[in-house]
């Protein structure tokens, strides 16, 4: 049976999915958690690190585990250039708590770079991972950045990375590049049916939006 274990990295969230010794990390969160994150992967046979999205909370530290496990990095082609420059897909936020969250997250951006892994894969919305020794699916979900994905795990547990958030309910992702795309990425989401939804930031709860 599939696990999923949440590793909390500040307000950041990133999750081993684990099936006995086998797993995958699905987002490495920012560089203070570099070390606690090794620490839990090497609990495990290390087979993959999947990326929702390649923005700094969530990608600062790919390529330093990809390096020291020997493991590929899944993100979809689309989100490439955020590696790069994160402002080729400008942020937008609705609310109070986006105004909030944005105004933070867009001065760390802006001095962040994030280093491309030098073994980047390209996946998307229905490709398996069961070659990874995991029964998950990649479903795509943008909004948040233009190719962002989630990941299907056993059609009970869905990583949503920042497609929905949980900052201090479970909401709509207050952070967005296509207001329209994530609004029905969410839809998408809710239509899977039961699930466990494990948000980039925030507690797991269940599928129950919109």
């Amino acid at each position: 049976m599939v696990e999923v274990h949440q590793i909390k990295c500040g307000t950041d969230n990133c999750y081993i999915v684990a099936d006995g010794e086998n797993a995958i990390l699905v987002d490495t969160g920012s560089a203070a958690g570099l070390e606690k994150v090794i620490a839990e992967c090497s609990k495990y046979k290390m087979k993959l690190i999947v990326l929702t999205h390649p923005h700094f909370d969530h990608a600062e530290n790919a390529a330093a585990i990809s390096e020291r496990f020997d493991i590929p990095v899944a993100v979809n082609e689309t989100d490439v250039e955020l590696f790069e420059n994160y402002d080729a897909q400008p942020l937008k936020s609705y609310g109070l708590v986006g105004r909030i969250v944005l105004g933070i997250s867009l001065k760390v951006l802006r001095n962040t770079k994030v280093r491309r892994p030098e073994k980047l894969i390209f996946v998307k919305d229905g490709d398996s991972l069961k070659d990874y020794g995991i029964d998950a699916k990649i479903v795509s979900i943008p909004g948040h950045t233009l190719g962002s994905i989630g990941v299907d795990v056993e059609q009970k547990h869905f990583l949503a990375g920042d497609a929905l958030d949980n900052w201090i309910r479970p909401a709509l992702g207050h952070l967005f590049c296509d207001f329209d795309a994530i609004r029905q990425s969410a839809r998408k989401i809710k239509s899977l049916g039961e699930r466990t939804i494990y948000y980039g930031h925030g507690n797991p709860t269940g599928n129950f939006l919109l």
